[in-house]
């Protein structure tokens, strides 16, 4: 049996990994939808709605329910993970994600501070050369999760580890 025969095989990776590409997927169209273009990055990016984690996490701990038993010590430990995944996106993620708008709005100001100041011949390459820094400096401020976008990504994952059959 080759390698990938062998990963497919296996109903806890199928589901996780379905209900991951899945909130990945609507991630994007949602994007999509959104602002009418095409962000590539919100197919494996982590932020927004649903929680790409957290269906993964409920996705594999259900599937892990179904296969080996609700009473199944695995089932306990996936479901312990599960929270621990979701707490951490809606905290520390979360956090660290508004710490980085905080910041680019600092870094934003901080530059037009320095090119008032500093710039003298006001030549058009160094307005190129600024706006090229404004554009790669900046943190990614997608981070964590609302408990919404969790909710959603955790719903999400149920439904897909109810929707692939048990093999």
């Amino acid at each position: 049996m080759d390698l990938l025969e062998r990963l497919t095989s296996n109903y806890l990776i199928n589901v996780g990994f379905m209900a991951w590409m899945s909130a990945q997927v609507i991630k994007f169209l949602l994007a999509l939808i959104m602002t009418r273009k095409l962000q590539w990055e919100r197919l494996v990016g982590a932020g927004g709605i649903p929680s790409s984690h957290s269906a993964l996490v409920c996705a594999m701990a259900l599937g892990m329910a179904r296969k080996m038993g609700f009473d199944s010590p695995l089932f306990a430990l996936a479901l312990a993970f599960a929270g621990i995944v979701m707490y951490d996106a809606m905290g520390v993620r979360r956090a660290a994600g508004e710490q980085a708008k905080v910041l680019n709005k600092m870094m934003k100001g901080f530059n037009f501070n320095l090119n008032n100041i500093f710039s003298f011949s006001g030549s058009k390459e160094e307005a190129t050369a600024d706006e090229q820094l404004e554009k790669e400096a900046f943190l990614k401020e997608y981070l964590g999760h609302t408990p919404l976008e969790v909710l959603c990504g955790a719903l999400l994952g149920i439904l897909v580890a109810m929707l692939i059959p048990l093999t």
